[in-house]
């Protein structure tokens, strides 16, 4: 049933819309698209208006994903079509409200919290911990959050494909390959919304975590 899978990527991108970091920043008395990297995600919010900004946009976020995504596996739950799959294509979608919303010029984020809720959604402690563990390994010891986020989603990708072809996957059903692809798509957005990021990787000038206590901006 197509419909049903277009459904789920509207509701998604609906959900996607709520741009966390922009209401945040705009209740704070400013843009903070007209600061930082002009970016509405995580990691510019906590550079622009402290770490405290940058944990409400991420948790807002996450949240967002969570919530469209256990909707979506409850309302067609007696579907007859796999509702991890759905609950992929609703992640899909607001993925892409996050990155592309319309009032914004379709201008967002990067997608990467968003991301690492469809993770977390899973409830499956394998690619939680091997996702989450690498990101922090990789930002651990490069300083770099956009080079942890890209092997954040990379190595779920890579662990779902791996365990539901051993067969040890929620994911193994007649829908796996439409899942993978689906999965591969929502990668691919992820390196294509840090490709000038990835130049910076390349060329040695990428930005450094680092948890100073002063914000760029004060309010």
């Amino acid at each position: 049933m197509i419909w049903v899978r277009i459904v789920c990527l509207v509701i998604g991108y609906a959900f996607g819309l709520f741009q966390t970091g922009y209401i945040y920043s705009r209740a704070k008395g400013v843009d903070i698209r007209q600061h930082g990297s002009g970016n509405v995600g995580t990691t510019n919010l906590k550079r622009v208006l402290g770490v405290k900004a940058g944990v409400i946009t991420y948790i807002g976020d996450a949240l967002k994903l969570l919530i469209a995504v256990f909707l979506v596996m409850f309302v067609f739950r007696d579907s007859g079509i796999d509702v991890y799959m759905l609950a992929v294509y609703t992640a899909l979608g607001c993925v892409l409200g996050h990155n592309f919303p319309f009032y914004l010029k379709f201008k967002g984020g990067k997608g990467i919290a968003v991301t690492s809720a469809l993770v977390i959604s899973t409830l499956d402690w394998r690619y939680i911990l091997i996702s989450f563990g690498i990101f922090f390994l990789v930002v651990g010891i490069t300083r770099m959050v956009s080079l942890g986020s890209l092997c954040l989603v990379s190595s779920f990708f890579v662990s779902v494909l791996i365990t539901t072809q051993l067969g040890f996957s929620k994911y193994d059903t007649p829908y796996k390959y439409e899942t993978y692809i689906i999965l591969a798509i929502i990668t691919a957005l992820a390196y294509f919304q840090h490709r000038a990021n990835i130049k910076r990787i390349a060329s040695g000038t990428e930005s450094k975590f680092t948890f100073k206590k002063k914000p760029d901006v004060e309010i």
